[in-house]
């Protein structure tokens, strides 16, 4: 987890965005869909795309009508009756036949050629039925590209991970197991399955060559013993949300990359400059162990460039690491179709804990917006808008980086301030800006000193302090952006210092959860909440726009008129939103959560939801008692409560696991979902004791060795409908 930021900024939440992407009625206040007055405006968003959507958003599911899942603590993926989810992509699965089969007993290796831990975000990209070319409408036939955002080291290595030095047979294999998969998927007569000879496979690790591009490339913070020039860079870490691009890409965001990096005690004087205030602001402060320690395993250049310390004698950091934290922290681009082709870190986006990064609407001859979310608490939104204007030739460009180079290395990067009456502004982090040129917190050089240092320079103009801005996504037909925001414990009435963070409009709730049995929880915005906006006049490339909250996380039974301010009942109530995914074949959205507060109640789960659009509800208010006597009042716009045919309960995984990760097949009819880390709670004493798991899942469901006593693994599951139909419709 990121620091706090320290900047004295407004506290605001910040924006669920909607994709002006292409179809149909989602999360109104995840309410009712928008009609009358509202539905003009949807029209008026649409008017003059050149990039519909294939399907009119008549395609759109009108009502949901699968029965709701409920709560539950059992050890296996629970899915609405009518449906079937199947394993199909697990930690270690061979992507080549060559590779031997996965024991799952901590002796596999050449984790370069299997699965990786921890499935996150993915995306799904089209191919012809032969598998020769791309396709955006191939259904048989795509390629997953699933992130591996992290790993359960013990269970990789056979009686668990052994302590500092760490031996280079378990640094090796941890590596591997970080990343990215591109897995081709095919869908026949005995359904939905991983191809496992296909010439597309293959793993992109923290080890695989990444080009530096945008405003950094090449630039002095950027040089490392590796990249003398600070033009390239080696892999990608921590990758957690994506975003899918109109020119065939994935855009990977990589999130707590700061926590696998070493610094050494004494290293603030021995550098004595700036970069001291940017370690710190990216959470990197003195006499900090990588979380792996990886660092430990030997001089090899591979394990020293997880110590950060400077350590050479140069004057450009050419010669040491001491630069390695500046060329992490991006969107990283892929090529799923290109093997050979290598990332691109895009810089120009800006560096943070990204999570998603999700296109906007898109109209012929304006630029293109990506909405973006630093997740950390007190953090920032983002956006970007290129300087290009799009040309819907570039969608079938044969060079796909080469469009993301024209797309996404020149433009505007933006933090967004959220205003207490409903309304927002986008504020420009550039050295043009006065506040940022002359900031005293920070004396910011150029330009590419400004995306590097984006978490400060956002600190400068004074954007609005957010409860953890994780995933986002963009409304197919309206172009609205979602954000959930997971939850925040430093949300205060009053807060103890500055770390801490006031409630406001646009984050409004702090109170105290409680767990069953009466023990008491945690204390701030404990459930989380989903926030959107609508730019002004529905383009994309606008300074200002509207926002409220489309829907708070809240048990059922919870306080209505301080906590469970959306109404939620037992088939709806959710806690910590984190992925979020709008379906282009029915129109719906897809909430995931990564909960720590009601999961005494029930594990992780994924709710199907009709949304509506900025403005379709009212207001709510909250009166806080302050120590003084006095009260604190809090008023905050919000969308239509959901009624049970718009929200509910979808699917519940199995223990300790994060639902996460969500997209389809072009028609519809096979949702793909990552189970990440279930079991998770172990320690290496008890690796050997499987009574001792918490999880065994999916051995338990049959997939893998180990059956009922298996090693529980991350994994990627298909969801189909039993008669054939579209997920939810």
């Amino acid at each position: 987890m990121s620091p706090p930021s320290d900047s004295s900024n407004p506290h605001f939440e910040t924006v669920l965005q909607a994709r002006l992407s292409r179809r149909g009625v989602l999360l109104g206040g995840l309410g009712a869909a928008a009609t009358g007055a509202a539905g003009a405006t949807l029209g008026s968003l649409a008017a003059g795309s050149a990039t519909a959507a294939p399907a009119a958003a008549a395609a759109a599911v009108a009502a949901l009508t699968f029965k709701p899942v409920a709560k539950s603590r059992a050890d296996a993926v629970t899915v609405a009756e009518g449906y079937t989810a199947t394993v199909i992509y697990g930690l270690g699965d061979p992507l080549s036949p060559d590779v031997p089969a996965f024991r799952n007993d901590g002796t596999d290796t050449d984790y370069e050629r299997r699965a990786g831990d921890y499935h996150d975000g993915m995306s799904y990209f089209g191919l012809s039925n032969d598998g020769s070319r791309p396709d955006p409408n191939g259904s048989r036939r795509g390629l997953l590209a699933v992130n591996h955002e992290s790993i359960t080291e013990h269970f990789l290595h056979v009686n668990g991970k052994t302590l500092h030095p760490r031996p280079a047979s378990e640094t090796d294999k941890e590596i591997a197991a970080h990343g990215l998969s591109i897995v081709e998927v095919r869908r026949d007569g005995q359904g939905v399955r991983c191809v496992q000879n296909s010439r597309y496979n293959r793993r992109i690790t923290p080890d695989s060559p990444a080009l530096i591009s945008g405003p950094a490339r090449g630039h002095a913070l950027m040089k490392t013993r590796y990249s003398p020039t600070g033009r390239n860079s080696r892999g990608t870490i921590n990758n957690c949300g994506v975003g899918h691009t109109p020119w065939g890409t994935l855009l990977s965001g990589e999130e707590n990359w700061s926590d696998y990096f070493a610094r050494a005690e004494g290293d603030n004087a021995v550098r004595n400059d700036k970069s001291v205030t940017s370690l710190v602001r990216y959470d990197k402060g003195q006499n900090a162990t990588g979380y792996y320690a990886w660092e430990t395993t030997g001089p090899q250049d591979r394990y020293a460039r997880y110590d950060v310390s400077q350590k050479g004698s140069s004057t450009d950091g050419s010669d040491d690491y001491r630069n390695e934290l500046n060329t992490f922290g991006y969107v990283v681009e892929v090529d799923p179709y290109n093997p050979k082709a290598a990332m691109r870190k895009r810089t120009a986006l800006g560096r943070f804990a990204h999570e998603a990064a999700a296109v906007g609407k898109l109209v012929e001859g304006r630029p293109i917006a990506i909405y973006m979310g630093d997740d950390a608490r007190n953090e920032y939104v983002y956006k970007w808008v290129s300087a290009a204007k799009w040309t819907q030739a570039d969608a079938d460009a044969q060079d796909r980086l080469a469009v993301g180079d024209k797309y996404l290395d020149e433009g505007r990067l933006y933090a967004a301030r959220f205003d207490a009456d409903g309304t927002g502004r986008w504020l420009e982090l550039s050295i043009a800006n006065p506040r940022i040129a002359g900031y005293s917190g920070y004396p910011f050089a150029d330009q590419a000193d400004v995306v590097v240092n984006a978490r400060i320079a956002a600190d400068a103009v004074g954007a609005t302090k957010m409860d953890r801005p994780e995933w986002c996504a963009t409304h197919p037909t309206t172009g609205e952006a979602y954000f959930t925001l997971t939850n925040n414990s430093e949300r205060k009435v009053e807060p103890a210092d500055a770390s801490e963070s006031t409630v406001d409009a646009a984050n409004p709730r702090s109170y105290r959860d409680s767990y069953a049995g009466g023990k008491p929880g945690s204390r701030g915005n404990v459930n989380g909440h989903i926030i959107r906006l609508a730019e002004l006049g529905g383009d994309a490339a606008a300074r200002a726009f509207r926002w409220d909250v489309a829907i708070f996380g809240a048990q059922a039974d919870a306080d209505p008129e301080a906590i469970n301010l959306s109404a939620l009942n037992a088939d709806q109530d959710f806690s910590s939103p984190d992925g979020l995914w709008f379906s282009q074949a029915t129109g719906l959205a897809w909430i995931q959560t990564d909960d720590g507060a009601y999961t005494d109640a029930s594990n992780c789960m994924m709710l199907a939801a009709i949304p509506g659009s900025v403005g379709d509800g009212d207001t709510r208010t909250i009166n806080y008692n302050r120590k003084n006597g006095s009260t604190l009042t809090v008023t905050t716009p919000v969308g239509r409560n959901p009624t049970p045919d718009r929200l509910r309960r979808f699917l519940v995984g199995p223990v300790d696991c994060e639902i996460t990760g969500c997209c389809e097949t072009p028609d519809g009819r096979a949702l793909f979902v990552n189970i990440q880390h279930p079991g998770s709670d172990i320690t290496a004493a008890n690796v050997a004791k499987p009574e001792k798991y918490t999880s065994h899942w999916p051995g338990n469901a049959g997939y893998g060795p180990g059956g009922a006593l298996a090693r529980p693994r991350s994994a990627t599951i298909v969801i189909t409908k039993d008669d054939g139909g579209r997920i939810g419709g």
